[in-house]
């Protein structure tokens, strides 16, 4: 029945600085970019290499989340990378922090965290 996860949405505090960390900090492409009047809201799609995509929406006065990073719902979203270390050197040049590399004690592949500009947990996961 089900066959990939075709997109994740994201809600943002902040349109412009979250804009600017999705497609230049991390590169995703704009697909497709839309202000909705009625709603006072930016919509942006965003892609990745295999065709999934990110929303990113921005909502006038939604809440914040509830806790970091043990809320219920969604806990992070992971980004599939070739080499874990060099992003994380990526990103830190950057301004961003990023935790140190670990390895995952099951799989044996090495990951680390990191967070959009609200605080969204964000993983970089080295897969085949």
């Amino acid at each position: 029945m089900l066959q990939r996860i075709h997109h994740a949405a994201i809600i943002c505090s902040d349109y412009g600085p979250s804009k600017h960390f999705y497609t230049e900090v991390l590169g995703l492409k704009v697909i497709a970019e839309n202000y909705r009047e009625a709603r006072n809201s930016w919509k942006l799609d965003l892609g990745l290499p295999d065709g999934s995509q990110v929303e990113l929406f921005s909502f006038p006065g939604a809440p914040p989340r509830p806790s970091y990073p043990e809320a219920q719902g969604l806990r992070h979203l992971a980004f599939v990378v070739d080499d874990v270390p060099a992003c994380k050197a990526r990103l830190e040049s950057q301004g961003v922090a990023v935790e140190p590399v670990r390895v995952d004690e099951y799989t044996g592949r090495r990951f680390t965290f990191f967070s959009d500009p609200d605080g969204l947990p964000l993983e970089l996961y080295e897969a085949d």
